[in-house]
């Protein structure tokens, strides 16, 4: 198994660091989840990727923890 970075930036005006934490955690807890991230692998290869969110949607209401593969 591979170990990678996945960065979420969004730009949020606040007037701390902590307000700016809070502020994304509401948007992330009560609306869609984003579809662009910047993944960040091993090596330190980083790829932007955007999901698409019928496949995003399938593979979340899927237990990936019961694969094999995952072991």
């Amino acid at each position: 198994m591979h170990k990678f970075t996945v960065t979420l930036t969004r730009e949020i005006e606040a007037d701390t660091a902590e307000e700016a934490a809070l502020l994304l955690y509401q948007e992330l807890s009560g609306g869609p989840v984003p579809e662009r991230y910047t993944v960040i692998d091993e090596t330190e290869v980083t790829t932007e990727v955007k999901l698409d969110r019928k496949k995003a949607d399938e593979f979340a209401s899927i237990d990936h923890t019961a694969d094999p593969g995952n072991w």
